[in-house]
């Protein structure tokens, strides 16, 4: 069915007139979401963008305040940034994007200002944890991509603390990938605060209008026996190190196509023999990682390229001849077997198979049938390399790559993303060769087809690629197989999963009730949604038209598979995805000013919908990052500097009890636990010493036990050293050990760690507590906190406040505390200049001449001792 030749559009004081186009679909889901916190499941490229905008425009116009919407990736968020300022009659400036290359104090000014903020989590959940902003102001919360919202990702921190801290909470989730069983849905709809769950398929009435045929061809590869050999070659010495671990009794198994999973079975056996203190253990790690190493290789020369597997082995040697090199990969470089591997690589003069087939199938497509654009998916960045090398002579061809730079391949800035997708998108070249940092929320331009390179081994991943094409006409994905490798164990699984969606997606759209009589919706106020007339709308209001997910959506994980290796077996842990159904739910009606109900459908446009087929059960094409044991996200944000601006405290608080935390203790629930607290601020630094500073004299150092061991073993900077610094600037220096078996952990002798505790206690004066856990240590850090600032009325500082200084100390206290250049820089500086005056009266030019000082320590240095105060 096509779409209507003349569309109509969605009238609204906030919107942008003649730019939304009116979609039933839209409408109905968008209806559901404005009176709920609602997931809303729609598969890609159909707009769920564009739900998410109209429950905006009504909040804002309705409730006012300010709107959050989250998405995974800093290209993402830049593409939703983009079309919002287009959609929306509101100021740019009004609109901002919050990601890790703004400076944290701008972000929190930023924040004040704002009406809508467009920013990747993990920012939002560093600045909720640094008390930089405030969510009591948020009407609307959108999490992008929601189907992540498990686990440790910061869409659950930041979705507990907005249901908690706002005032009128709305949350929106959004995902194409149902992905899961009803269990994993009802987890993410719980971790978000979620009460209703929306779906729509493709073969919905509404939507199948704007829906086309996908064909799926897989094509079989037949390898040469050049590459065979250099497999042949490797599978022997696979062979010859699972006899090894044979006979340590961890596996049954001596057959080179081992899979994942044993392996990970063998890896915990093994473990078991290391927490027993056999030495058995340690030596079949390491032969483990030889396996693992191994089977990388194989997987390279089989499935992805000859000079992909050529790469690798380079840098496996220069592994091996870096300091501190792994006897794993010194003895896998010397293996013989693997040395005449290499020789075979490096000596093959002749073109992979697959290689060839995809320069002809573009031809076909190119040329022949007159196409215009191609996207060409692989695992690895070496065979993207090679790939656009190869397929240049007889293309227009660039690379997708994720941001991170790798040994000999640099990454794509986020510039160099957008710059080659809006350039794809112009028609000013023809291939785009990406790896599967590509795969989540790209919104590229119309594509004629998908070239696999390999299978996937999920059907999320597999279904996400295939949503490139066949939005506006009938679309072609081709598949390439290498028989007899390990592409073919991807493709049963990617059938079979595939399958499993397809009849997950059916049996949830007729479990829908169910899964939100399970949910317990939170407390919150309603008035907003109360009918003035209390009649209802049994469709809501509607539109119809293109899709509004225009822009990049870039997936800028720099998720590119390089040695990850897991194989079919390991992807099984793909994180919940989301999805629900209830599309033909009444939606209440507004209370007669501005809102979605206002937008509302044509008696036409009504009765053709209501004309159009039943809407039934149906599959749906999905999409989602690879999830399967390793987080594709996330990509993290690294937030540069210190911030002392605290801001965004709730009016008329009580005093607060403050803790400072260091900003690498980000990565432990420590300081989000802290965070939820009432009457508990965190704020967030980069400390000279210490993890958590609790007073002007207490500061802790937290150490994992294993972590303890470690650094008592082999760490690049001693335990001794850390807790040496840290009673050096504080009285009351503490050190917190967490976690059980400090005596069973590692292979270290008891003697031995209790002389260390006997060291800490006598030698530094250190306090040494035990917690069993991280609930426990923010427990703990709390109660001492609490008991310095509120008993004993004492402030929080930074820099300590060491009752015994010597004078060094005190002279490197006071030019440390310049401008916060730190201890180290203070003793640099110091031992050039001889005294603290001569520091403090030193020109710009002679301080950037001492190690460590830069041109900007050297400009604050100045401005700090020679600015007027006020």
């Amino acid at each position: 069915m096509a779409a209507t030749d003349d569309p109509a559009y969605v009238d609204h004081p906030l919107l942008r007139p003649d730019f939304i186009e009116r979609r039933l679909y839209q409408i109905r889901l968008a209806g559901t979401a404005r009176e709920s916190h609602t997931l809303v499941c729609l598969p890609t490229g159909l707009g769920k963008t564009t739900v998410s905008l109209l429950v905006t425009a009504h909040r804002l116009q309705e409730v006012g305040g300010k709107v959050l919407f989250l998405a995974p990736t800093k290209p993402l968020v830049q593409q939703h940034a983009e079309f919002y300022r287009e959609a929306l009659s509101i100021p740019d400036e009004e609109i901002v994007v919050f990601t890790g290359e703004i400076r944290p104090e701008d972000r929190a000014d930023r924040w004040t200002d704002a009406r809508i903020v467009i920013a990747t989590p993990q920012v939002v959940e560093n600045d909720l944890v640094g008390s930089r902003i405030s969510l009591a102001e948020v009407t609307h919360l959108t999490f992008d991509e929601c189907h992540r919202a498990s686990g440790d990702y910061a869409y659950v921190y930041i979705a507990e603390r907005y249901h908690a801290d706002a005032e009128n909470p709305l949350v929106t989730g959004m995902s194409a990938s149902p992905g899961g069983d009803k269990e994993a849905i009802l987890q993410v709809c719980q971790n978000l605060g979620i009460d209703q769950v929306e779906v729509m398929t493709e073969e919905d009435a509404d939507v199948d209008e704007y829906t086309h045929d996908t064909s799926v061809e897989w094509e079989r590869i037949e390898l040469p026996d050049e590459i065979l050999q250099i497999r042949d070659a490797l599978n022997e010495v696979i062979k010859d190190r699972l006899q090894k671990l044979k006979s340590l009794g961890v596996t049954n198994t001596t057959q080179p196509d081992v899979s994942q999973k044993q392996l990970n079975r063998m890896r915990g056996k093994l473990q078991e023999l290391m927490n027993a203190d056999k030495s058995e253990g340690y030596k079949g790690m390491s032969t483990h990682a030889e396996v693992m190493k191994l089977r990388r290789a194989v997987e390279l020369v089989e499935t992805q390229s000859v000079e992909s597997v050529c790469r690798y082995f380079e840098r496996q040697r220069n592994a091996a001849r870096s300091s501190g090199a792994s006897k794993a990969s010194q003895r896998l470089v010397a293996e013989p077997k693997v040395r005449e591997a290499m020789r075979l690589a490096e000596s093959f003069d002749g073109t992979h198979p697959k290689f060839s087939r995809a320069r002809i199938l573009l031809a076909q497509t190119l040329g022949i049938e007159g196409g215009e654009r191609v996207i060409v998916f692989t695992e690895s960045r070496d065979t993207a390399e090679a790939l656009t090398a190869f397929l240049s002579a007889s293309f227009d061809v660039r690379r997708f790559v994720g941001q991170g730079d790798k040994e000999s391949s640099e990454g794509m800035t986020q510039t160099e993303q957008q710059e080659t997708l809006d350039d794809f998108r112009a028609g000013e070249f023809e291939v785009l060769v990406s790896t599967s940092v590509a795969e989540e929320g790209l919104d590229v331009p119309e594509v004629d087809l998908v070239l696999f390179f390999e299978p996937v081994p999920t059907a999320i991943r597999s279904i996400q690629r295939k949503g490139r094409t066949g939005r506006q006409a009938e679309g072609r994905v081709v598949v390439l197989l290498a028989e007899d490798t390990r592409d073919e164990a991807y493709f049963w699984i990617s059938r079979r999963r595939e399958k499993e969606m397809e009849s997950e997606l059916r049996e949830l759209k007729s479990v829908v009730g169910d899964i939100e009589s399970e949910l317990d919706p939170p407390q919150r106020d309603l008035e907003a949604y109360d009918d003035s007339d209390g009649d209802s709308d049994p469709d809501g209001a509607e539109l119809s038209g293109t899709d509004s997910e225009g822009g990049a959506d870039v997936d800028a994980d720099d998720t590119d598979s390089e040695e990850s290796g897991a194989d079919a077996d390991a992807t099984a842990a793909v994180a919940a995805d989301s999805a629900g159904e209830s599309a033909s739910r009444p939606t209440a009606q507004s209370n007669g000013q501005a809102g979605l109900t206002d937008f509302g459908p044509t008696a036409e446009e009504v009765d053709r919908a209501r004309g159009d087929e039943p809407e039934g059960e149906s599959d749906t094409e999905s999409e989602t990052p690879e999830e399967a044991g390793v987080d594709a996200e996330p990509e993290s944000e690294d937030e540069a500097g210190t911030d002392d601006a605290i801001v965004a405290t709730a009016e008329g608080d009580e005093a607060e009890t403050e803790i400072v935390v260091d900003q690498r203790e980000l990565d432990a629930a420590v300081a989000k636990d802290l965070s939820k607290r009432d009457g508990v601020r965190t704020r967030l630094e980069t400390l000279a010493v210490g993890d958590y500073v609790l007073s002007d004299r207490v500061a802790v150092e937290r150490k994992s036990v294993s972590d303890f061991l470690e650094t008592l073993l082999d760490g690049e900077r001693s335990l001794f050293e850390q807790i040496g610094d840290l009673a050096r600037a504080y009285a009351r220096p503490v050190l917190i050990l967490e976690g059980e078996g400090l005596y069973e952990e590692r292979n270290v002798h008891p003697g031995a760690i209790r002389g260390a505790l006997a060291s800490l206690a006598v030698d530094f004066d250190v306090s040494v507590l035990q917690t069993g856990d991280e609930g426990e240590t923010a427990e703990l850090l709390l109660t001492i906190a609490e008991r310095e600032q509120t008993e004993r009325d004492r402030t929080v500082s930074v820099h300590g406040e060491k009752s015994a200084k010597t004078l060094t100390e005190q002279q490197e206290y006071v030019v440390s505390a310049i401008a916060d250049i730190g201890p180290v820089t203070a003793q640099s500086l110091l031992d050039e200049f001889g005294t603290v005056e001569a520091v403090m009266t030193a020109r710009a030019d002679d301080l950037r001449a001492v190690d460590g000082v830069g041109e900007v320590t050297a400009e604050r240095i100045r401005e700090v001792v020679g600015s007027e105060y006020e």
